[in-house]
C-alpha cells in the first residue's frame, strides 16, 4: 500500500542520473513537460547538458570532467512508466578530476601533532580548546565485542576497554574517543538514560544505562561519557577544525545536509575500506533500525522540480540540493526496521540471522534524521525509480 501511494506522487520534470565508471547515463522527463522525444533536443556544452522543450530551455551544470557525447542521446522504452515518462539513454565521457577533494569528515581531518578544535555542529559553540594529540589510532571495525561475546562460552576475556590516554585520539566507524579537558565542565553537560531493556531468556541482554554527553549551549547530544575521563564524540554531532585563533567553523550546514553529506563520505569510505556494500545502521543499544544496501558510488545527480522550468529561462538543479549543479551521489537501496510489510521484516531478519550488514553505531535521534533523509530523496524521484523489488531507492549527496 505504502509503494502505491508513493509511486502516484509527482516526481521531478527532469531527472538525471550519469555513471561515470559505465560512461552513460538515463535522462528522465515527464510527459507534462514533453509529450514526446521528437518534442526534447539534448546538446552538451562545456561540463554542461542543455535540454530543450516546450516548457523551456534547461542547463544542467554538470561536474568539470564530464562532457556529453554529442548526438548519443537517445530514446529508450520506459516500461510501467512509458504513460508518465519519457526515458533516455545518453553517453558521456569523463575525465579524471585533478581537483583536491576536501576531507570526508573528522575522521579524514584528524592527523596526529596537529592542533584541532571540537566544536557542536548544532550551534559551532567550541567544546575542546586546542587539543594535540601524539597518537591517532584506529579501533577494531565494527562491533567487535559483541562478536567475542557470540563466540566466548565464558565472561568477555577482552573486558578491559580499549580508552585513550591522555594524548590520544582513537577512531571507530562513526565516532571518536578523546580525553576531557578542563572546557568540558562549562562546555557539556551529562545526562543518564537507559538504553535497551532486560531480557529474562538471555542473561547477557541486561538493561544497561548510558551517561550521555550534551552541548551546554544548544542540548544536542554529543554522545557519551565512556568512563569519567573519557568522551565518546560521533562524526554526525561534532565539528572537527584546525585551531586558528577564536574563529568558527566557516559554514554552518543545515543540519540534515550535514547528517547526509556525513554519512555518505562515511559509508563510502568504509565500503572502499573494507569491500562491504551492505550496512545496518544501529542505536548504541544494538537494535538495527535502517538497512542500508549501497549500489553505486560513481552516480553523478541532478532533479528539477516545476518551480525551475519557465519560459525562455534556463537554470540548473541538484538533486533536493540548492546547488543548481548535477552532484556526486551514493545510490542506495534501503529499508526502514520498522516498516510493518511482512516481506521488510523477514528481508530484516535474514540480514540481521547472517550478520549481513557491516554495524554503523549512531545515536537514536540521528538515525531517525537519516532516514528522514532518505525518504525525502525517495519522494523526489521519478516513479519509475523509487523502487526495486521490495527495497525503496535514494541518493545521498556527497
Amino acid at each position: 500500500m505504502a509503494e502505491q501511494t508513493l509511486s502516484k506522487t509527482p516526481g521531478p520534470e527532469v531527472f538525471l542520473e550519469l555513471r561515470k565508471t559505465l560512461q552513460s547515463g538515463l535522462l528522465i522527463i515527464r510527459k507534462d513537460v514533453a509529450q514526446c522525444p521528437a518534442d526534447v533536443q539534448v546538446t552538451g556544452r562545456d561540463s554542461s547538458l542543455c535540454i530543450q522543450t516546450p516548457r523551456g530551455d534547461l542547463t544542467l551544470t554538470l561536474p568539470a570532467e564530464v562532457t556529453l557525447e554529442e548526438g548519443s542521446c537517445v530514446p529508450t522504452p520506459a516500461g510501467e512508466a512509458s504513460s508518465e515518462e519519457l526515458h533516455f539513454r545518453l553517453r558521456i565521457s569523463s575525465g579524471e578530476n585533478t581537483d583536491q577533494e576536501p576531507p570526508d569528515s573528522m575522521m579524514e581531518t584528524l592527523r596526529a601533532k596537529e592542533t584541532y578544535c571540537f566544536h557542536c555542529q548544532g550551534c559551532t559553540t567550541r567544546l575542546l580548546e586546542d587539543r594535540v594529540f601524539k597518537r591517532v589510532l584506529p579501533l577494531p571495525n565494527g562491533n567487535w565485542n559483541t562478536i567475542v561475546d557470540d563466540w566466548c562460552c565464558h565472561p568477555d576475556p577482552f573486558n578491559k576497554k580499549l580508552l585513550p590516554r591522555a594524548e590520544d585520539c582513537l577512531m571507530g566507524d562513526t565516532f571518536v574517543l578523546v580525553t576531557k579537558d578542563r572546557s568540558c565542565k562549562e562546555t557539556l553537560t551529562e545526562e543518564v538514560s537507559p538504553v535497551g531493556a532486560e531480557d529474562p531468556q538471555d542473561p547477557k541482554k541486561t538493561c544497561r544505562r548510558l551517561l550521555l554527553a550534551s552541548c551546554a549551549s544548544c542540548s544536542l547530544v554529543l554522545g557519551e561519557v565512556v568512563s569519567p575521563e573519557t568522551l565518546k564524540l560521533y562524526i554526525t554531532q561534532v565539528v572537527v577544525e584546525p585551531a586558528v585563533g577564536d574563529r568558527k567553523p566557516e559554514v554552518l550546514l543545515n543540519r540534515s545536509v550535514f547528517v547526509e553529506r556525513t554519512i555518505a563520505a562515511r559509508l563510502q569510505n568504509l565500503s572502499n575500506t573494507l569491500s562491504s556494500f551492505r550496512f545496518s545502521v544501529q542505536t548504541p543499544d544494538g537494535k538495527t533500525t535502517l538497512l542500508l544496501w549501497l549500489l553505486n558510488s560513481d552516480s553523478i545527480v541532478a532533479s528539477v522540480s516545476e518551480a525551475c522550468i519557465s519560459e525562455e529561462r534556463s537554470t540548473s538543479s541538484a538533486l533536493h540540493g540548492s546547488s543548481h549543479a548535477a552532484a556526486p551521489a551514493l545510490k542506495v537501496l534501503y529499508i526502514s526496521c520498522s516498516d510493518p510489510s511482512t516481506q521488510q521484516k523477514e528481508i530484516a531478519l535474514i540480514w540481521d540471522a547472517n550478520a549481513t550488514g557491516h554495524p554503523v553505531v549512531l545515536p537514536l535521534k540521528v538515525c531517525e534524521e537519516m532516514l528522514q533523509v532518505l525518504q525525502a530523496s525517495n519522494s523526489g524521484l521519478p516513479g519509475s525509480m523509487r523502487y526495486m523489488r521490495c527495497y525503496e531507492v535514494a541518493y545521498l549527496k556527497l
